[in-house]
């Protein structure tokens, strides 16, 4: 039974050795019992030195590890190898010893540390994906609510009746928005955007009424 995303990375000594490996895994005549443990399908793939295997359970992984650690001593290579499995909620790979969050607070701690780290990169970066968009019936109005979120430590930016907040994850700007929606007046307009929506910040073209 598949339980998630489960990659076996090895770092060889150069690009050559990478790829004669590669092309071992791939030839390679495995006996009855490891074909069992490996399953339908362990996808290789490389980038140059680096060989990457991906399983679909931890039994598959800890095959592949050990398929790879005896192609690697046989050739008498050099190799770091490393397991890690995919955490879904903090979009990365991490250590298959450390679990993945069985909780609701654990879960919330993981979004906690995606949502920090995507906000490091776009301060690092100046750049944020995604942006609540707010427009409001007047310009005093639109005053306010920005000053407001300011005063929050939010990325504000205010042109005439629009507001639009820099954010850095889909979660927080969703957020944000259902509670805007909640507390601003009912002619208010809030709605989401992702930076791929938005032309250059430069010039940003908005549907008005003038």
């Amino acid at each position: 039974m598949s339980d998630g995303d489960w990659r076996v990375e090895v770092e060889l000594d150069d690009d050559q050795h990478g790829y004669s490996l590669g092309e071992r895994l791939r030839a390679l005549d495995l006996d009855d019992d490891a074909r069992e443990r490996l399953g339908r399908r362990v996808i290789v793939s490389r980038d140059g030195s680096r060989l990457f295997l991906y399983a679909a359970s931890a039994e598959q992984s800890q095959e592949a590890e050990r398929v790879i650690r005896r192609l690697v001593e046989d050739d008498d290579l050099t190799a770091e190898i490393s397991t890690s499995r995919w955490h879904p909620v903090e979009q990365a790979w991490k250590d298959a010893a450390i679990p993945l969050p069985a909780t609701a607070q654990e879960i919330t701690e993981e979004r906690e540390r995606l949502e920090e780290a995507e906000e490091q990169e776009a301060e690092r970066e100046g750049s944020w994906d995604w942006h609540v968009r707010i427009e409001l019936p007047d310009r005093g109005e639109a005053g306010e609510l920005a000053d407001r979120l300011r005063r929050e430590r939010h990325r504000v930016h205010h042109r005439w009746r629009y507001v639009t907040v820099d954010v850095a994850t889909e979660d927080s700007a969703t957020e944000l928005a259902e509670r805007l929606r909640g507390e601003l007046p009912e002619p208010a307009d809030v709605s989401v955007e992702t930076n791929a929506e938005l032309p250059d910040p430069v010039f940003v073209l908005l549907g008005s009424r003038f």
